[in-house]
């Protein structure tokens, strides 16, 4: 199929994208890496009425150390974030889950902040920035608004960007060195939509591992965050039981990739081996 006519808006400064946002409203759509919207729009699930490409403002692209928050903007490319000595160094869990978003066309145009508008319960940076507590930047004729990653997704291609906002960049905590990660995905082959996929965080320190943090993706409507009491990992943790645990509080969707009980195997598995990983990090 091709796309439905529309408008095509090429715009060079944010004051020219609030512009545009506030005379279109909901009948105007953001053009970034095109990698999730040209599909959709060649499907006719999308028929906005103007499309307004944001290529041309520099000011939206770039990875930035400010203190212990490490800024990525909103239309730097996936393969901007791959081998990124920043990234690399201070965000060693997004380092290692860029290499695992789509094939590496895809890479060389999406970009960051295209990923988490577009909201996709299987993608994976929604999940990691959920689990590093980022903080979702954006920007309306109003002013800027900054919105928890754990608060900004709500559902299957749904978020809290109002129609008169744009995704401007996002704001990461640096990892510190007691800081645990793990990353693990299922999928088909090697950068096609993840199955399910689990990001872990958590704390090291002398008596153990604290904070443990868990996020299932591909599995819900959104990335849904499970946080393990500390009784379960204060002495002698059990990886097999708080999979289990984890597993009986999802409540997973059918979808092209499977049924509930498919996911709930699926993602106890991911869960074992990412607890595995994040308890022999502290041995």
């Amino acid at each position: 199929m091709k796309s439905p006519r529309f408008e095509y808006l090429r715009v060079e400064s944010l004051d020219q994208v609030h512009s545009a946002l506030a005379e279109f409203g909901d009948d105007a759509i953001i053009l970034a890496g095109g990698q999730s919207l040209v599909p959709i729009l060649n499907m006719r699930l999308s028929q906005p009425k103007v499309v307004i490409d944001i290529n041309l403002i520099t000011e939206l692209s770039g990875i930035e150390l400010k203190g212990q928050l490490l800024r990525i903007g909103a239309t730097t490319r996936h393969v901007e974030l791959t081998n990124n000595p920043l990234i690399n160094e201070n965000l060693p869990l997004i380092s290692c889950a860029i290499k695992q978003v789509a094939h590496r066309g895809v890479r060389n145009r999406g970009t960051f902040g295209g990923s988490l508008s577009h909201a996709d319960p299987a993608a994976e940076m929604p999940a990691c920035s959920i689990a590093l507590d980022a903080t979702i930047i954006l920007e309306s004729c109003d002013g800027e608004r900054r919105v928890k990653s754990g608060d900004f997704f709500l559902g299957v291609m749904a978020t809290d960007k109002q129609p008169n906002e744009i995704l401007k960049a996002v704001e990461f905590p640096v990892q510190k060195a007691n800081d645990l990660w793990a990353f693990h995905e299922l999928s088909l082959r090697h950068g096609d939509f993840a199955l399910v996929g689990v990001v872990t965080t958590a704390q090291s320190s002398p008596k153990g591992v604290s904070n443990l943090k868990l996020v299932v993706f591909g599995c819900e409507e959104r990335p849904r965050v499970v946080e393990i009491s500390s009784q379960m990992v204060s002495s002698g943790p059990n990886p097999d039981e708080i999979a289990d645990q984890v597993v009986q509080q999802l409540n997973p969707m059918t979808d092209l990739s499977g049924d509930p009980k498919t996911k709930r195997i699926q993602a106890r598995s991911l869960i074992k081996r990412s607890l595995l990983d994040i308890f022999e990090g502290t041995s």
